[in-house]
């Protein structure tokens, strides 16, 4: 059985290569489109019975589709989806080892994307080369897709998602990142949780702007462009957003309760039981419970007027929302404007993407995902969940109602902060153990 075989040697030099290619999308203009397609010629390097036996399709100039064909003639394939673009490095920060080194030291790998989302890649692309070798055909076709401006939410991702419902194909499922192996899922829960995510937040940026005569600092009027726009900013206030509670979190709740000591079991087992309950303790908590139930609001801008003596005569606030599942762009704004009462105030959305609808954690896909954990790190209960951040799968979500996000590694709380951060790093054992996670979940697609 091709399940059987061995991980292939050397994963981590693997994805040390990968780090060592500066893919920071957010930096073409400095770095040019080099590292991206050196990162391409690598991949053909270490990956050869992929490109020799899976169809390649370039999508944009930083997608990557691959096509495995699969054994029936099913026409729902599993896509199966990573980005190799990472996010910028302050060259001041005091990284243990360079960021874009690779190194290989004290049983991890360390630099950016080791995490988010090289790492992840390296172990899906690990599996699929391992089963080739086995000579393994999966019961039905599986694609690889691969963003290269994902972190700057460019087009690679939703090109490929469109070209597939082009070609008339909805996915049987697709799993992107997204959600992981955490030691700490909650307070009072006990033991390692792979959390899964079911749904994904949208993302809306708002522009909020006022204008005002200028004039001279000395007599000024009752409210400036900046006082207005500071007070519309004020009005914003986290209750601005009703709480709701998504079908994921009591379900998640009762997986934990068993799993819970003290106040926990008892709490987690009520909560379970009362959504509205649940979204008005989960609100009143705040941090990420308050984010799972409810839109978030962050206001992150703030500009106007151009001397210190000078009316202004303009003022902008940007604020940015993550939306809550089942909310829209356009009823996010609409509610906005209510909110700050002031139609002096203009409310412009930047850009912006409804949040997703909530993929099933009862039928097969789910159980298929629950399967492949068993495999890779037994000792965790595999739970659905909201994922905050967004992803390339939002872009599927509208064409497969099976979208995933789980990338197959444990990040303890000090990893998961250093995504986006300092001394980025995966645990060598790991990259090992989400191979086989992605071996196990494509050997058992059924047919």
């Amino acid at each position: 059985m091709a399940s059987n075989a061995s991980p292939r040697p050397d994963i981590a030099a693997r994805l040390s290569q990968m780090i060592q290619l500066p893919t920071v999308s957010a930096e073409l203009d400095v770095r040019g489109n080099a590292p991206f397609e050196a990162f391409v010629k690598l991949l053909e390097e270490l990956y050869p019975l992929v490109h020799e036996r899976l169809e390649r399709e370039r999508i944009t100039d930083f997608g990557l589709l691959f096509r495995w064909q699969g054994s029936a003639h099913a026409t729902a394939p599993a896509v199966l989806m990573a980005h190799y673009d990472v996010v910028p490095v302050d060259e001041s920060d005091p990284w243990s080892y360079p960021p874009f080194e690779g190194r290989i030291a004290e049983g991890f790998v360390y630099g950016r994307g080791a995490l988010d989302d090289k790492g992840p890649m390296v172990v899906l692309l690990d599996a699929v080369e391992n089963l080739l070798e086995a000579g393994f055909t999966p019961a039905r076709d599986v694609y690889l897709s691969f963003g290269g401006n994902e972190e700057t939410f460019g087009e690679a991702g939703e090109r490929i998602a469109d070209t597939l419902h082009e070609h008339g194909i909805t996915p049987w499922i697709v799993l992107d990142e997204g959600g992981a192996v955490t030691d700490a899922p909650l307070p009072f829960v006990h033991g390692a949780a792979a959390m899964v995510g079911v749904g994904e937040k949208g993302i809306a940026t708002v522009s909020l702007s006022a204008r005002s005569e200028g004039g001279h600092s000395s007599v000024p009027p009752p409210l400036t462009a900046v006082g207005r726009v500071s007070r519309a900013v004020t009005r914003l206030t986290p209750s601005t957003f009703q709480a709701k509670t998504p079908r994921a979190i009591p379900r998640m709740l009762s997986i934990f309760a068993p799993r819970s000591s003290g106040i926990g079991r008892v709490l987690y087992r009520v909560l379970a039981a009362i959504p509205w309950l649940n979204a008005r303790v989960f609100a009143a908590l705040g941090g990420e419970a308050a984010a799972m139930v409810r839109t978030t609001i962050a206001p992150t801008r703030l500009s106007g007027g151009t001397a210190n003596n000078v009316l202004p005569s303009q003022a902008t606030a940007t604020v940015n929302l993550r939306l809550a599942l089942g909310e829209t762009v356009a009823g996010t704004a609409r509610r906005l404007r209510r909110k700050i009462g002031d139609k002096q105030i203009t409310v412009e959305v930047v850009e912006g993407n409804d949040a997703s609808p909530e993929s099933p954690s009862d039928g097969p896909q789910f159980a298929l995902i629950t399967q492949a954990v068993k495999h890779s790190h037994p000792e965790a209960v595999t739970v659905p969940y909201v994922t905050m951040a967004a992803t390339d799968s939002r872009y599927f979500h509208r064409y497969c109602a099976h979208t995933y996000r789980f990338a197959p590694l444990m990040m303890n709380a000090q990893q998961r902060a250093a995504i986006h951060g300092i001394d980025e790093r995966v645990a060598i054992s790991e990259l090992e153990r989400g191979e086989r996670f992605h071996r196990t979940l494509i050997e058992g697609l059924p047919a």
